[in-house]
């Protein structure tokens, strides 16, 4: 396949327009998880009148487009399959950037630049159905709901998308915007693991409450949760190697209705970055020590629940 770069490049400029008006589109009607009705309806509008196969999502708003390439072939079925993927859903996050195209939801806002990332994906589109006789395979466009902690890619596979082109892909490609990392306009990649696995960790501790001026007679949850967080950063820097990076943030603690209160129960969450599978399955132990309990209950691979009782 032979595609000049220079034409490539000011097609591509030439559609940059359409892609800012999609994605400022997007950004103001963000939704959230894996019921995005108006952002599909906005993709199909994008792909209308392309020649792609379009199959949406049963358990899930997303769109899967694929892509003949109408080049010769070396025999048949023998084609090769690049799948390409965008995620497309927003965070629950009240946006007060004061942006022109701001979004117009309450407590949502494409924060992650998923809008970008659909927008980028349907230029792609357009970029490659112009092409299609230049193309000796197939490619499937994978528009994916629920990234952010709903498992929307665990759905679409359970739905046939690595399969939607007849077998399964050799490869798939996916792009992640950053605001600060790299100037504007820098592609940066690597050999390796790029971008971390991303799981869960849902802690309660459960006391007896009682009233503040009386903590002898009390089992206190929010100083148990306050020594699980310390412990949790020590166990990072103490127990993993500083070359296979592992990050632990909690971004929950919640205890309590009122100062003078102890309450019954604290809660902790917290997000656990891994490079490597040996780093992520040590961690599985080692949270459990740091946490206090010995039988965490695993929702799935991504959120860990325990549940620690102060006796």
């Amino acid at each position: 396949m032979t595609l000049s770069p220079d034409t490539l490049l000011e097609d591509a400029r030439s559609l940059s327009g359409d892609i800012a008006d999609l994605r400022h589109r997007l950004h103001r009607e963000p939704e959230l998880g894996l019921d995005l009705p108006r952002t599909q309806e906005k993709v199909l509008q994008a792909l209308d009148g392309r020649p792609y196969e379009i199959t949406l999502g049963t358990d899930t708003t997303s769109v899967t487009a694929v892509l003949r390439g109408g080049a010769r072939r070396a025999a048949a079925g023998d084609a090769p399959v690049v799948l390409l993927r965008g995620d497309m859903d927003a965070l629950p996050v009240q946006e007060a950037t004061g942006v022109p195209f701001s979004s117009e939801v309450d407590g949502a806002m494409h924060a992650c630049g998923h809008d970008l990332h659909t927008a980028m994906l349907a230029g792609a589109a357009a970029l490659l159905a112009e092409r299609r006789s230049e193309l000796p395979g197939d490619v499937v466009l994978m528009f994916q709901p629920g990234e952010e902690g709903h498992d929307g890619a665990g759905v679409m596979i359970r739905e046939g998308v690595l399969d939607a082109a007849g077998r399964k892909p050799d490869a798939a490609y996916g792009i992640h915007v950053v605001s600060s990392l790299l100037p504007t306009g820098i592609l940066a990649s690597r050999g390796g693991p790029l971008m971390s696995a991303s799981d869960g960790l849902l802690v309660t501790v459960r006391g007896a409450g009682g009233h503040g001026s009386s903590p002898h007679s009390a089992k206190d949850p929010v100083t148990v949760a306050a020594e699980i967080v310390t412990q949790l950063q020590v166990m990072v820097t103490r127990q993993f190697d500083m070359f296979d990076p592992v990050v632990l943030s909690v971004g929950v603690l919640r205890a309590g209705t009122q100062r003078n209160i102890i309450p019954e129960t604290a809660r902790i969450e917290a997000t656990v970055r891994t490079y490597s599978a040996a780093s992520r399955d040590r961690m599985t132990e080692a949270l459990r020590d740091s946490s206090g309990t010995s039988r965490p209950r695993t929702a799935s691979r991504r959120t860990s629940s325990t549940s620690t009782n102060i006796r």
